[in-house]
C-alpha cells in the first residue's frame, strides 16, 4: 500500500465526506472478521455503493490499494480515522438537556469518533448541577465563564426551536466556532462559523415519503 499526501479538504465533495465513515465502519467490520485486506468491490457488496465510486472517494484519502489485493485493512482504518479527524479530540459543549440532549450525553460512542462533550447547559433547576452520562450540567448563565476555562470550539445545539437562534448567537459571541445543529430550525451564522445540520425530523420526512411511495406500488 502506498501512502500519499491527501487532497485539500476544501476540494472534497460533501457526499464523499458523508460516505467515508461508512467505509471506515466496513473496514473495522472486516478486521473483526480477521481479514487483512479489503477491496472496493468487497466494500461495495456490503454497503451497496458502486465500487468505482468507492475507489474515487478513497482517492481523496492518503491511501491507495494494490491491484488484485485491495487495501491493507489496518492502514485503511488508520488513514480514514486520521483524515476524518477521528483520531483528534474535539471538545464540545451541549446546549439543551432535553430527551435528545440527554441521550447524546449518554452516548459513549461519540468519544471514539473524536467528539468529547465536556459540559452541558440548561436552565431547568431539576437538571442544573447534576451529571448525565458523567458530564456536568451547568446553568446557561455560566457559559461565558466556562469558556474561559475550557478549550472548547464546538457547540451541540439541542434546544427548542423557539430559542435556537438566540442560543446560537450566544454560543458564537462566547467563542464557539462550529455548531452541530440537531434542531429543525435553519440557524443563521457568520461566514466563518461552521454549521452541520442534523435534523432527525427531516430524515423522517424523507423516509415516510419513500415508504408511502412503496406502499402505493403494492
Amino acid at each position: 500500500m502506498v501512502l500519499r499526501e491527501p487532497k485539500s479538504m476544501d476540494k472534497i465533495p460533501e457526499p464523499t465526506l458523508r460516505r467515508l465513515p461508512w467505509y471506515l465502519s466496513n473496514a473495522k467490520l472486516m478486521k473483526e472478521k480477521g481479514e487483512k485486506y479489503v477491496s472496493s468491490t468487497q466494500i461495495s457488496a456490503q454497503i451497496n455503493i458502486d465500487a468505482s465510486q468507492i475507489a474515487k472517494d478513497l482517492s481523496y484519502v492518503n491511501v491507495t490499494g494494490r491491484t488484485r489485493v485491495g487495501y491493507d485493512v489496518d492502514m485503511l482504518i488508520g488513514a480514514l480515522e486520521d483524515f476524518l479527524g477521528f483520531t483528534d479530540k474535539h471538545k464540545a459543549y451541549l446546549f439543551g438537556v432535553g430527551s435528545l440532549g440527554g441521550a447524546l450525553l449518554c452516548d459513549s460512542g461519540l468519544v471514539h469518533f473524536g467528539l468529547e462533550i465536556v459540559g452541558a447547559f440548561d436552565i431547568d433547576p431539576n437538571i442544573v448541577g447534576t451529571n448525565i452520562g458523567g458530564i456536568p450540567v451547568y446553568h446557561s448563565d455560566e457559559f461565558e465563564q466556562r469558556m474561559r476555562n475550557d478549550d472548547v470550539r464546538i457547540g451541540v445545539l439541542t434546544v427548542p426551536i423557539s430559542i435556537a437562534q438566540e442560543i446560537t448567537n450566544k454560543m458564537i459571541a462566547g467563542g464557539i466556532k462550529a455548531v452541530w445543529n440537531f434542531t429543525p430550525f435553519r440557524i443563521r451564522v457568520p461566514e466563518h462559523i461552521v454549521v452541520q445540520n442534523t435534523s432527525l425530523y427531516a430524515h423522517l420526512a424523507v423516509m415516510f415519503n419513500r415508504l408511502n411511495a412503496v406502499i402505493k406500488k403494492e
